[in-house]
């Protein structure tokens, strides 16, 4: 039996990691194809202190980072999106909804992951993925949309990232505002700690939120999705 796909749609290497990696790896173990379109290299984010690399050669190796990080996670395949870490927001509107309809297109999936309307924390490029997910997702569904890009396809659900930060651990996860869908991931909690350890030139953030707090174990074991479409509380996430 092929079971449907999902596709994640991000900004960063290691947005990926730090709150999906385990739902990454729970879809993998019930046979699901999981997918990544990561937009860009985050050329211009931090390289670490000391810096892991020069400032030129930040994209390359945060590409090598990101592979090594989807091979831990066993994601099924990474598209590159090939657009400048900062400045998303101003990447050519057609352009990029032909290259997530095209991928949505050819991957099919069920389910649709990405980032909330405020990008979790604000960050310009989290926002402005969220907004072409979103759009490339109705697109995809609508044949007078790039019918060169093959046959129209609707998911059955998108789903973003909630308010809870995945460092900080709550008494009561499930009566958090956003919280739709929580997963207990703790069975995965070493290859999401691995994965984490795999983006080397953000370790002062991973340091920072995660491998530094003594209940880590704790954190890695539970992930959050908010339902953006539809609501329903019997869709969003597989039977």
């Amino acid at each position: 039996m092929t079971h449907p796909a999902a596709l994640f749609i991000y900004a960063h290497p290691d947005d990926e990691t730090f709150g999906a990696a385990g739902t990454i790896c729970l879809l993998r173990s019930t046979g699901r194809r999981v997918v990544l379109a990561c937009a860009t290299l985050g050329q211009q984010g931090k390289r670490g202190d000391p810096p892991v690399c020069d400032a030129a050669e930040l994209g390359a190796v945060r590409e090598r980072e990101l592979a090594e990080a989807a091979r831990i996670l066993d994601i099924s395949e990474v598209h590159l999106l090939g657009y400048e870490d900062k400045s998303l927001a101003d990447a050519p509107r057609d352009e990029i909804r032909g290259k997530l309809v095209a991928i949505l297109r050819a991957e099919t999936p069920e389910l649709v992951f990405t980032f909330d309307p405020n990008g979790f924390n604000a960050h310009p490029d989290h926002v402005a993925i969220s907004r072409f997910a979103s759009d490339a997702v109705a697109a995809a569904a609508d044949a007078r949309w790039h019918p060169e890009l093959g046959p129209a396809h609707a998911v059955s659900a998108l789903l973003w990232t909630t308010l809870l930060a995945p460092w900080e651990e709550r008494a009561s996860v499930d009566a958090e505002p956003s919280a739709d869908i929580v997963l207990d991931v703790s069975a995965w909690a070493d290859r999401k700690e691995a994965a984490l350890r795999a983006h080397r030139t953000q370790h002062l953030s991973i340091d920072r939120y995660f491998l530094s707090k003594p209940n880590l174990q704790a954190l890695l074991g539970v992930e959050t999705w908010r339902r953006a479409w539809p609501v329903s509380e019997r869709s969003g996430w597989p039977d």
